[in-house]
């Protein structure tokens, strides 16, 4: 009952939004301009109808998946490294404030230069999430309790065990938030690396050209798509993150 009340909030609450861009669109009455909700619904469709319409859509979700998944390794890595190391944490930390405060669009520009259009978005993603993977981390593995290190060592606990009773909890709660942080993160900074750099058959790409030749109802309806997916696998994730949360770390006797 919960769930029904929860969703018919969600519906109204899309339904209020939507007519007022119905509202804006006749009041501005220029397609060109801004296409109302119907006409972008029509070549959403239309869109669904060809086989390109999922080749882009794969291959853009591909990249950010790629970027993310190459981020939580890299970042979880790193984060051991320089927990074991304040001299790497110290040398770390300035490049990845660096890499925070630098605007997307700079990176982007020199990644182009660098490796070419295709592998921008995947790098890109890499990018923006390997520093609140790392943050994130790093904070955890700093909130281990001395005193349970210092039982574990006495005790001479496998390096298995120690992670498993004494490590993944301390550091799960900050895996899950970077894991949170960084999904929103990386969607649109991989987008946005194909709406600059511009690979073939990918959406970024279709919103681009959708500027260029002034098809403002085509990048409406694929800007769409990128919402549409976004909270698709917003979704999906927090589901595999709320499962994963409540779940025990398995206990075994020290």
């Amino acid at each position: 009952m919960k769930a029904l009340k929860k969703a018919a909030r969600i519906l109204l609450v899309a339904a209020f939004w939507i007519g007022v861009w119905a509202l804006a669109a006749w009041g501005v009455g220029k397609p060109l301009l801004l296409p109302s909700p119907v006409a972008v619904a029509g070549k959403l469709w239309e869109l669904m109808q060809t086989a390109e319409f999922y080749l882009v859509t794969l291959n853009s979700l591909s990249n950010v998946a790629i970027g993310i998944l190459f981020a939580i390794l890299g970042g979880s890595l790193l984060a051991i490294l320089t927990f074991r190391s304040r001299l790497l944490r110290e040398l770390i930390l300035p490049l990845m404030t660096v890499i925070k405060s630098t605007p997307v669009a700079s990176f982007i520009i020199l990644a182009f230069l660098w490796i070419g259009s295709a592998n921008v978005p995947s790098f890109i993603t890499l990018l923006i999430v390997l520093p609140v993977v790392w943050t994130n981390l790093d904070e955890g593995l700093s909130q281990i309790d001395p005193q349970l290190s210092e039982v574990a060592k006495v005790f001479r606990m496998s390096f298995g065990r120690r992670m498993r009773l004494l490590i993944l909890p301390s550091v799960k709660p900050y895996f899950i938030s970077a894991c949170r942080a960084s999904l929103g993160l990386a969607w649109k900074a991989g987008i946005a690396a194909e709406i600059i750099t511009m690979p073939r058959h990918h959406i970024g790409t279709m919103i681009g050209e959708g500027k260029l030749y002034l098809e403002t109802t085509d990048m409406f309806a694929w800007t769409v798509t990128v919402i549409l997916l976004s909270l698709v696998i917003e979704l999906l994730f927090t589901s595999l993150l709320k499962r994963l949360d409540r779940k025990p770390i398995e206990e075994q006797e020290v």
